[in-house]
């Protein structure tokens, strides 16, 4: 077990090439008027419950006194509490870090926020986002262009502040290098902007509001916000652009396009706790509640809905889609140390649609160190064909084999390709072309020339 850590810990730690950013201090949170700083910590998972600072308003004690009875709502009473509170009272409610908590760790389901916001008028919207931007821009169920403009605020307001502490500022300007983009490339949207602590951010490549295909990816240990949100977003960026080219073998889905969502939603693990689940089961909470926000806003027209996680983040992923609470139509884990889940049945995805790659001398892959491992037989995922040799010219395909544990979502690799397929619908390209080795948990498959649609850059010669 100690020689199975450690090779899971010198893995992640020698392809980041990084450990976890300094953390950022847990009082600080960006709001749409100031910094303001609570005295206790805000721990991942449980509400917080701070002295209140003193909020701007014209009418003194009133306002404090509506923001007191806000925060100690819930459900359906907060959610109109939010709708019919003044303008001042939504901003000394956006500045209130128990408010912020309710949006961001204990909100009302997904169903009741997007019910509600489509019932409001579109003036009650406008004041909301415009005087409440850290609740509306965290609140799933609402609308993502709603939560980009309102989470794009924040974040140029908290740019702004020449007070902002040093790390805060650090964090905040990762944010805006990943929402960079070439007049070329699809509009990005900041979906979340989480502050608190080491910080928690997602964004999506392409419109998640009308995409006929939505993946969402779930980063493994010792992803950060301040360490690795620009390199996650373009991997995001990478697969959207291989989802993308791969449309026209795509299977019918109700809307236009493709989106792929960079949820860096969770605070991933890092050297003092990569052996804990604590954070996968917190992560998973949090994948719940972000896969039916996407679920409620489209409504009466999903999209065709998958995961893609990668080591750590496939723990999470069956966590949380092993809950009952939550469903997708693909799930995609690569390099997994596995989980307490034991067979692909206990998953809320249709019989067929969970798949597990695990790449050339990929140390975590294969391991079982959380429990389960999803690559062998029995657990009865489809394998994808990334176990083969290490040189691409003795594989036999146009596509490079992964290698290592932080290789499958790079230009080029056959993981990136069959991940795309199944994000599209078309699973059955990677299914129909797989076969089994003579030992049922050897871990090696055969594809056959027919699995992939081949593109003329692939046929180039690669690094």
């Amino acid at each position: 077990m100690l020689l199975i850590a450690a090779a899971l810990l010198t893995a992640s730690i020698y392809s980041l090439g990084v450990v976890e950013a300094p953390a950022v201090p847990v009082s600080a949170v960006v709001t749409s008027t100031r910094v303001t700083s609570s005295r206790q910590d805000v721990t991942e998972g449980s509400r917080v419950r701070v002295d209140v600072p003193s909020r701007p308003g014209t009418d003194g004690s009133g306002t404090i006194a509506a923001v007191d009875l806000l925060a100690g709502a819930s459900g359906q009473r907060w959610l109109d509490g939010l709708a019919t509170s003044t303008p001042v009272t939504l901003r000394a409610a956006d500045d209130d870090s128990r408010i912020a908590a309710t949006a961001m760790d204990e909100p009302p389901s997904t169903n009741l926020v997007a019910n509600w916001w489509a019932a409001l008028s579109p003036e009650a919207r406008t004041s909301l986002a415009d005087d409440a931007p850290v609740v509306i821009g965290n609140l799933d169920g609402v609308p993502y262009h709603v939560r980009d403009l309102a989470n794009r605020a924040v974040l140029a307001t908290g740019l702004a502040d020449p007070t902002a502490p040093t790390a805060l500022a650090a964090m905040l300007g990762q944010v805006r290098q990943s929402l960079e983009q070439a007049p070329d490339d699809p509009r990005k949207y900041l979906v979340t902007l989480d502050t608190r602590g080491t910080g928690r951010c997602a964004i999506s490549v392409g419109d998640l509001d009308t995409a006929g295909d939505v993946s969402v990816v779930v980063p493994g240990i010792f992803f950060s916000v301040n360490g690795q949100m620009v390199d996650f977003t373009a991997t995001a960026g990478d697969v959207y652009r291989e989802q993308a080219t791969l449309a026209p073998v795509a299977a019918p889905a109700d809307g236009p396009g493709v989106a792929v969502l960079a949820w860096m939603g969770y605070r991933t693990p890092g050297i003092a706790d990569f052996m804990s689940l604590d954070l996968a089961h917190v992560g998973a909470d949090r994948l719940v509640r972000t896969l039916d926000g996407v679920r409620s806003v489209r409504n009466e027209h999903e999209p065709r809905l998958g995961v893609v996680a990668h080591s750590y983040g496939s723990t999470t992923a069956m966590i949380a889609l092993s809950s009952g609470r939550t469903r997708v139509d693909s799930l995609t884990m690569l390099g997994s140390p596995g989980s307490a889940v034991a067979s692909a049945d206990e998953l809320g995805v249709p019989r067929g649609e969970v798949y597990v790659g695990g790449a050339h001398w990929d140390p975590v892959a294969g391991t079982g160190f959380f429990g389960t491992d999803p690559g062998r037989a029995a657990f009865g995922a489809a394998k994808l064909d990334l176990a083969g040799g290490s040189d691409p010219a003795d594989a036999g395909d146009v596509f490079r084999q992964p290698f290592g544990h932080n290789d499958y979502l790079k230009p080029g690799t056959a993981s990136l390709h069959d991940v795309a397929l199944i994000a599209l619908g078309r699973g059955d390209l990677v299914r129909s072309g797989h076969g089994s080795g003579d030992d049922p948990d050897d871990g090696v498959v055969q594809a056959s020339p027919d699995m992939y649609l081949v593109r003329p850059q692939d046929l180039q010669p690669r690094d």
